[in-house]
């Protein structure tokens, strides 16, 4: 595999480790769900409150987000990331010593603060790195970290609650992101060739993006994804546990006795872990299927099938088995993930990267608060716990998954009739004999944004 010209490390071993930090932010985000009938329990939470704790984290990350595109593009990626990685470890291991719930959304306001940019310098990293032609593979790569933390992360996680009580999950998430966090800041060597550009961060220009066609159409099929999906992933513990009054896989327990295991694993961690093993499986697919067919196509299709578990779960809920739902669930996720997001990183050029993935992880966890926070509008707590309107969120859940793939097929006609008028927009060139080290002349103005 090629290597950039910057690098002093593979391009693989750099698409891994931004997977693990990948990992850690998005483990980081997905504890705090299935904690939900926990925090209803030992904190005096109301279960249809529980959307707004993913909330703070969400709103903060968007106002992050937004400061983030003004100064990210600015400096060494490395030590960008390192910065951002430790505030998120901090803001975890913060949520473990919330009492109530205004220390909790406080501390993941603090998480949600730097997990934002730490997601857009991410990308970031790996839209400079990964040659157009591999990135929907490398994205696949990155984005299998949702899959993994499903399959690994949050059942032990959980299992870790179950055992030592919802303190210690972000406990231990955030002493993992720490050893991850040093990682990165010892094996990446500096990234600093998008500042051999000559070319001056957007500022308030990336406000004007958002009126151009193709950031706009991103940034609405970004919208569309994270409102179908986050109408109601907030919910789907609750809704398990409280509505469709699931206890578990009986085979697991049995299982396991037959080996010689005498132990209950938690309600929902084996829903995690095995519906994380089927994202990881599809999703080893989904990237080659993206660069082979492009992102319409592949998100046609991940639109079909999230609109399918949608209705039988939620809008007219069919009597299937929880866990087969569960896994449905997943992977239609995962099949319009990584389209998408392979997208992205193809709209804006190479000296934008970082301010351009940090708008739209202001849009995503904008939208994502808004969302998430949503089913405590629409939603109301029976005396049992259980919720009422759960159709009425599966209704704007499906709205929302039929305009994604909409999104996407018009930005990508954009990009292929922008990229044939200028087919190296978006490559970022070697630094001149000076070297790289040398500080390359600052136009006066930046030039436009993509269109």
């Amino acid at each position: 595999m090629s290597k950039h010209p910057e690098l002093s490390v593979s391009e693989r071993a750099v698409v891994l480790l931004i997977a693990a930090v990948h990992f850690i932010n998005i483990l980081d985000f997905m504890i705090v769900m299935p904690l939900g009938p926990e925090f209803a329990r030992e904190l005096g939470i109301s279960t249809n409150h529980i959307g707004l704790i993913a909330g703070s984290y969400t709103a903060a990350a968007a106002v992050s987000g937004v400061a983030g595109s003004f100064f990210l593009d600015r400096f060494d990626r490395r030590k960008a990331l390192a910065v951002s990685m430790f505030g998120l470890v901090l803001g975890t291991a913060l949520a473990g010593l919330s009492w109530n719930l205004p220390t909790l959304i406080a501390a993941r306001v603090v998480a949600g603060l730097f997990g934002g940019p730490a997601t857009a310098i991410s990308l970031a990293i790996i839209a400079d790195v990964v040659p157009r032609e591999r990135r929907g593979r490398a994205m696949g790569t990155v984005m299998s970290a949702f899959s993994i933390a499903s399959i690994a992360g949050v059942p032990i996680s959980l299992e870790i609650a179950h055992a030592a009580g919802w303190r210690a999950p972000f406990y231990s998430v955030a002493a993992l992101g720490a050893a991850v966090s040093a990682a990165a800041i010892f094996l990446l060597p500096p990234l600093k060739l998008h500042l051999s550009q000559g070319v001056t961060p957007p500022g308030w220009g990336m406000f004007r993006m958002l009126g151009k066609p193709l950031p706009l159409l991103s940034a609405l099929a970004l919208a569309s994804m994270v409102t179908s999906a986050f109408a109601v992933i907030p919910n789907i513990p609750v809704y398990l546990e409280f509505n469709l009054h699931y206890t578990g896989e009986a085979w697991i327990p049995e299982l396991l006795a037959r080996v010689g295991i005498e132990y209950t694993p938690s309600v929902l961690g084996p829903l995690y872990l095995i519906g994380g093993t089927v994202s990881l499986l599809v999703i080893q697919f989904v990237g080659r299927l993206t660069d082979r067919f492009g992102s319409a196509a592949v998100s046609w299709v991940g639109a079909l099938l999230t609109i399918t578990v949608m209705y039988i779960w939620f809008i007219n809920y069919q009597p299937l088995p929880s866990l087969l739902l569960f896994v449905f669930f997943m992977g239609a996720m995962t099949v319009r993930g990584v389209p998408a997001r392979t997208l992205d990183t193809k709209v804006p050029m190479a000296h934008e990267r970082a301010a351009f993935m940090s708008m739209q992880s202001a849009v995503q966890h904008t939208v994502l608060a808004l969302a998430a926070s949503l089913s405590s509008f629409i939603l109301t707590e029976n005396p049992d716990k259980s919720l009422q309107g759960m159709p009425a969120l599966g209704l704007i859940a499906v709205v929302f998954a039929i305009l994604l793939p909409t999104f996407i097929t018009l930005a990508e006609l954009g990009v292929r009739r922008r990229d044939a008028r200028q087919p190296e927009s978006h490559a970022l060139k070697p630094p001149t004999a000076a070297g790289m080290g040398a500080t390359a002349p600052v136009p006066a103005r930046a030039p436009a944004a993509p269109d």
